[in-house]
């Protein structure tokens, strides 16, 4: 996992945010329990940590979507999630202790509080890692509190580590949210096992519907 954490850090692109090795001016340094000890973190530390710990299972299904967006994983370091589901603990075996931005109030993305709210209801939130078919945050220029979806080219540089997180959870079932991360799982030769409509752009009531059916079948 360490050699997948440093691909990970060390990506850097125009117009494109780095949430484990770049820090936001809205980061609140965090604090960790390590060996016992309370330890101060910056927040790309703290996201890899976060991310980590995400990690620490071997689950049933891995949902890839298409890319970080600024309300979410920008500040929280995990796919499909945002701060304000962190301090509610609704993620699972990720923890925070207080705030992880300085945002008058806690950031939080429609997209994610769909995705949560979704598996929470059908039971299967333990047992499912969240992932992106492109890593990192793409923004438009000039405003990195803002989303685009990633180029052909940022898709092809972002293979590798997409590779990387798939050998990482081999038994997994792979799901794609939406046709982007179809489209880039396809051309890694691996045809999802159920492709989702992302629940972007009015698509919520679809998605939940379609991974209803998926998780009848885990």
């Amino acid at each position: 996992m360490d050699q997948l954490f440093d691909a990970l850090s060390a990506f850097r692109a125009p117009n494109v945010f780095n949430p484990w090795a770049e820090t936001d001016a809205q980061d609140l340094p965090v604090t960790a329990h390590l060996s016992g000890l309370a330890t101060t973190l910056p927040g790309p530390t703290g996201r890899l940590n976060r991310l980590r710990a995400h990690f620490d299972i071997d689950p049933v299904m891995i949902l890839v979507g298409e890319a970080p967006g600024y309300q979410g994983c920008h500040f929280s370091g995990c796919a499909f999630t945002n701060e304000s589901l962190l301090l509610k603990g609704l993620i699972p075996r990720v923890k925070v202790d207080s705030r992880i931005t300085s945002r008058p109030r806690p950031w939080c993305e429609p997209s994610a509080t769909i995705v949560w709210g979704a598996l929470h209801e059908l039971g299967i939130a333990e047992r499912v890692v969240l992932w992106n078919a492109f890593a990192w945050h793409p923004f438009k220029a000039g405003n990195p509190y803002s989303n685009r979806a990633p180029t052909k080219a940022e898709l092809a540089q972002g293979l590798p580590v997409l590779q990387r997180v798939l050998q990482l959870f081999k038994g997994a079932r792979v799901v794609a949210v939406g046709q982007v991360a179809m489209r880039t799982l396809s051309s890694l030769g691996i045809t999802p096992h159920f492709t989702l409509r992302h629940p972007s752009m009015g698509g919520a009531n679809q998605f939940r519907a379609g991974l209803t059916q998926l998780a009848r079948s885990l």
